[in-house]
């Protein structure tokens, strides 16, 4: 590979890493109110009925029952916020993924210098439709998590 080539591809590496983090911010800002349901309000609930569970007139088992009964809400929403978000990388990866296909194609066609500009055009859309879906994304959780 000579050196332009190299440089090029450092270059879009770098502002690949760059557009990557501004998804991560941008999805951290939309769902930190989810966040904050699942470890602040679902998880001060657990804590509150766990609590309870405790009573001299059970057994051990009857008190690791309700413990873990009343763990359900909060394991059933972290499930939920991580399957959603899975969900939501392995789509921006394979957008991504395609992306970087038509850029190595495009390098074995010796078309460089519009390579590295469609490979850029292409993460950018990419990445703004996914970032459009977070919305979505966070409503239907905050519908499921019964937040208002």
């Amino acid at each position: 590979m000579d050196h332009i080539a190299a440089a090029e591809e450092q270059i879009v590496s770098e502002r690949l890493r760059r557009k990557l983090e501004e998804v991560n911010v941008a999805a951290q800002s939309q769902l930190s109110p989810i966040q904050d349901h699942i470890n602040f309000t679902l998880q001060q609930a657990y804590f509150k009925c766990a609590y309870e569970c405790f009573d001299r007139r059970r057994n051990q088992e009857e008190i690791s029952n309700c413990v873990e009964h009343c763990s359900v809400p909060v394991v059933k929403s972290q499930q939920h916020f991580e399957n959603e978000m899975t969900q939501f990388q392995e789509r921006l990866n394979r957008s991504l993924v395609v992306c970087q296909d038509k850029f190595e194609a495009a390098k074995l066609q010796k078309i460089r210098p519009e390579a590295v500009n469609e490979m850029e055009r292409c993460v950018h859309k990419a990445i703004e439709e996914n970032l459009n879906t977070l919305p979505h994304i966070v409503q239907r959780m905050k519908t499921a998590f019964n937040i208002a």
